[in-house]
């Protein structure tokens, strides 16, 4: 594990190939084969090591704060240590992961560590707007749509530190990126007092 998290750090995931893993850490292909069927098995396994932890909001302060703050620190930890991006790439790859790097046999996308990495990375993403949206202070937004309110957050984050646009302010882009979701939210979650309509009574 070493050896292959070491390859992926400096050459990314076309390094982490069999061969070069069975050298660096100076044993035998058998050995390594009894411990991961595949290389790409390997691969998943060496991107758990390289994911930092999700960045867990504090619990004081308002909705817009929070999450102000957390998109931040995704774009801090993006920007430092990639690894979270980089497994999405690779992971986006679907069925070409048979291809990248070698693989003893065919494998798919669906073998136990692609799964278990692909529900890793979805868990970081989630668990921290999931502790904002499931606080008290968040009801006043009504019915969220988790997948959807993360996309729109996350997008201008992931963008503003991936991007080589010149003076691209992703720090601002991230607070606008917030306001404007809190002000759709807010509208949807506001009842219709439109001249003629009826109460839900009626």
């Amino acid at each position: 594990m070493e050896a292959a998290t070491a390859l992926l750090r400096t050459g990314g995931p076309s390094a982490v190939t069999v061969d070069a893993v069975t050298r660096g850490a100076n044993v035998a292909r058998a050995t390594l084969y009894r411990h991961f069927p595949s290389g790409n098995d390997l691969l998943a396994a060496a991107f758990h090591g390289l994911i930092p932890p999700a960045p867990m909001p504090s619990e004081d302060g308002t909705v817009r704060d929070r999450l102000i703050a957390v998109l931040l620190a995704f774009g801090q930890s993006i920007a430092e240590a990639p690894g979270m991006v980089t497994a999405m790439s690779w992971l986006a790859l679907g069925r070409d992961l048979e291809q990248l790097p070698e693989s003893r046999q065919t494998r798919t996308a669906d073998s136990p560590a692609i799964t278990t990495l692909r529900e890793r990375i979805a868990e970081q993403y989630a668990a921290p707007f999931d502790a904002i949206f499931d606080s008290p202070e968040a009801a006043e937004l009504g019915e969220i749509d988790r997948s959807r309110a993360i996309a729109l957050l996350m997008g201008p984050v992931v963008l503003g530190r991936l991007s080589t646009l010149p003076n691209f302010d992703y720090r601002e882009c991230t607070r606008a990126a917030v306001d404007g979701f809190l002000h759709v939210q807010r509208a949807q979650n506001q009842p219709l007092n439109e001249p003629g309509s009826e109460s839900a009574g009626d």
